[in-house]
């Protein structure tokens, strides 16, 4: 694709692997400048130097997204380094617990909306006035099937649930600056390191095999390139006409017809 990229400074928190690096990788590729965050800086460095290693150019910064201090240091440290923020791609996420409502404590229930939610919101908050200016944004908010219909556990889905929501909300509300807003909700994807391999991990082949029967219709579990690919174009002009929109990647897993 030649999606005309090429100087867009991109930011991709949870960048140094699985969806987030698959995004990072897909953004170089068409020609912007990265920047991605993440908890470990060995991670973080295995990514950066496979994009600069390809030609691209790309920082990485060691942060969490749970830590509102930790979300301004990111977005300073970016600004400096590359200027501007022209995409964003929020895709750190992840639950505090893996317990119904009740088994879920809300000091857990509330870093869960930390993680997913607030530092997305907060990320949101300070790329806009500059994108504002320039009159041209792109955000993008990696949700979850899970946040459009049930399943998961109680505190991620209604975490990616409100992120969903505070997609649709900013993009109305910045439609006419120029700035874009869309979600994505991916389904049950498998990366190295993901929730997904874990899952294949710790059961049985007759677990797993079950799964897969009753809820992929693809028969197998999905990967992280396609999502990257939507990524980036979203981020592009080509994606114009898209916004408040939540898009499902998930090989027909929803049962939702909305």
């Amino acid at each position: 694709m030649d999606l005309g990229l090429n100087g867009k400074v991109a930011l991709v928190t949870g960048g140094s692997r699985g969806l987030g690096r698959e995004s990072a990788l897909s953004l170089a590729r068409e020609g912007a400048n990265v920047a991605i965050c993440g908890r470990t800086q060995s991670t973080l460095d295995e990514t950066v130097n496979e994009i600069k290693k390809n030609g691209g150019i790309c920082i990485g910064v060691v942060a969490d997204i749970s830590d509102a201090s930790s979300v301004a240091h990111l977005h300073t440290a970016v600004t400096e380094a590359m200027g501007p923020v022209d995409i964003l791609v929020n895709n750190a996420g992840g639950t505090r617990s893996r317990e119904d409502i009740n088994g879920t404590l809300i000091e857990d229930f509330r870093g869960t909306f930390d993680l997913n939610v607030f530092g997305a919101f907060s990320l949101m908050q300070q790329v806009i006035p500059a994108m504002r200016t320039k009159g041209w944004g792109r955000i993008i908010n990696i949700a979850s099937i899970w946040g459009r219909e049930y399943g998961g556990n109680i505190s991620y889905m209604s975490a990616k649930a409100a992120l969903i929501a505070a997609s649709k909300h900013a993009a109305i509300s910045l439609a006419k600056d120029g700035i874009l807003v869309n979600s994505i909700a991916p389904g049950s994807i498998e990366h190295p390191g993901g929730s997904w391999e874990r899952f294949q991990n710790d059961n049985t082949p007759e677990v797993v095999d079950k799964f897969i029967e009753d809820n992929l219709p693809l028969g197998k579990f999905g990967w992280p390139e396609p999502l990257g690919d939507l990524v980036a174009y979203l981020a592009s002009d080509r994606s114009g006409l898209i916004t408040g929109s939540c898009i499902v990647i998930d090989g027909g897993q929803s049962v939702s017809m909305i």
